[in-house]
């Protein structure tokens, strides 16, 4: 049966223009066809390309000179700064802000023949793990629009889990590529900190800021990494590390000599039965592929939200204290609530009297949970856990919770706090609502970690969409 446009995944995209199937400008209007039908009632996209056409076409004369330009449209989180389109961060402080250059991320993709179809609605500065808290309404869920869709990044895995774009770019502080990702049922990836240049993403957490794919399948993850990937000059932090071709190593048909830990304290005790069934049956299946999977104890993840409070809301109080209301149009009072509570309470950790009792002390065991991974990875070549405690909650669930993204990130922020690299996957349903499984390396074996994902997912078959946006 010969899908539709939209049930492709860029990689049978690209053998379509390849063959000339179907042209670049029949792809973006088919996609745009679906944002103007379908975006407002998910509010996932915040600004459209009104160029995307004209930039199809101009695709469309590379590709028939012998050229090889992407030609596919992506959908970008609203916190990277694109030339052409405004860049607002989900905040009101940012409304009608046009950036004078492009992120290294976009640009790489401009580069490759991408064609940035919009930008993706998010947490506003990306404080949270709901989209509930962006001053321009939030985003809703795909698979239930009585639901929130994850965050910050929820916009960009809504457009994916709806099939408005085949693959979006999202950022990850602590889970906000994977946990949205899982809410949605798509696959989110996260690279090592330093692999993806930060130059140009407006930033959050600097020291765990991390761009990545959100996507289809593990497939078009890997393709997606390898081409915005690699060191950066304009970013101190990026890794010169050669970047490997991602997709053309996923070539497992087994996992055969692969040692995966299932981390005791990640089946957390207030986790529904279901999800615990679920990722030990994920443990199961991977024996069957050949893995040897054992049992281990890490640190109850408990302390990582302590740790991650304190360093990420000490570095949102200085990242944006330069939003000042002189350079960007709009001053500091059209901060929400949610960001305001963060500067406050990161101004107080770093201030005189306080830092060694708060900053230092959460430095010491960030420390720790570095080291214990590294002794970790000596022996195992992965860890798997659940991304979130459980499925997608109910529009409003964030209300009177201020750290209601440190619980719903509690399985993930340990990995984000030591940079290492993971794989978000749909596992199976509860409730009739996706279940992400996380598949986690050291860092920088982003290309173990994506055939490991890659094999899963393709020897299971829980990567379905939702119903409603099939047509």
């Amino acid at each position: 049966m010969n899908k539709q446009i939209h049930e492709l995944s860029v990689v049978e995209l690209l053998r379509g223009l390849e063959d000339k199937r179907f042209s670049s400008v029949e792809v973006i209007k088919h996609y745009l066809d679906r944002i103007n039908r379908y975006n407002g009632e998910l509010n996932a996209f915040l600004h459209i390309n009104e160029d995307a056409v004209k930039q199809a076409e101009a695709i469309d004369k590379l590709i028939a000179s012998g050229k090889k330009p992407l030609g596919i449209p992506i959908a970008v989180k609203d916190n990277f700064l694109t030339v052409g389109m405004p860049t607002t961060a989900g905040s009101l402080v940012l409304k009608d802000y046009h950036p004078r250059y492009e992120s290294t991320v976009t640009k790489r993709l401009l580069d490759a023949g991408a064609i940035i179809i919009g930008k993706t609605n998010m947490d506003a500065w990306a404080h949270g793990s709901s989209t509930e808290t962006s001053q321009y309404g939030p985003t809703l869920n795909p698979w239930d629009l009585g639901r929130l869709p994850g965050g910050s990044s929820g916009g960009s895995a809504a457009a994916v889990s709806a099939q408005l774009v085949p693959v979006a770019i999202g950022s990850e502080t602590a889970g906000s590529i994977r946990q949205p990702a899982a809410w949605c049922g798509v696959t989110g990836f996260k690279p090592s900190y330093g692999r993806v240049s930060r130059y140009g993403v407006i930033a959050m957490a600097s020291s765990t800021d991390s761009p990545g794919p959100i996507a289809r399948n593990v497939e078009d993850a890997a393709l997606i990494t390898s081409i915005i990937a690699g060191a950066d000059p304009y970013d101190a932090t990026s890794s010169t590390k050669e970047v490997e071709p991602f997709r053309e190593l996923l070539k497992r048909k087994d996992l055969k000599g692969v040692k995966i830990a299932l981390v005791k304290e990640y089946l957390l005790p207030t986790m529904r039965a279901e999800v615990k069934t679920l990722i030990h049956n994920a443990a199961a299946h991977l024996e069957s592929l050949g893995a040897k999977v054992e049992e281990i104890s890490l640190l109850d993840p408990k302390y990582s939200i302590g740790v991650y409070t304190v360093v990420m809301r000490s570095e949102v109080s200085s990242n944006l204290a330069r939003f000042d209301g002189i350079r960007y149009g709009h001053g500091r009072a059209r901060f929400g609530d949610e960001a305001k509570r963060r500067i406050m309470l990161g101004t107080y950790t770093l201030s005189a009297g306080y830092y060694d009792a708060y900053y230092k002390k959460a430095m010491t065991v960030r420390t720790k949970i570095v080291s214990e991974f590294e002794n970790t990875f000596k022996d195992f070549d992965a860890y798997i856990g659940a991304v979130s405690p459980g499925p997608a909650l109910k529009l409003g669930a964030t209300k009177n919770e201020p750290m209601f993204g440190e619980m719903e990130d509690i399985l993930v922020e340990p990995s984000s706090l030591a940079g290492l690299t993971s794989a978000g996957v749909p596992c199976g349903f509860v409730d009739g609502l996706p279940i992400g499984l996380q598949i986690t390396g050291a860092q920088f074996t982003e290309a173990k970690i994506l055939d490991i994902a890659n094999l899963y997912q393709k020897s299971t078959q829980f990567n379905k969409f939702p119903e409603r946006y099939q047509k």
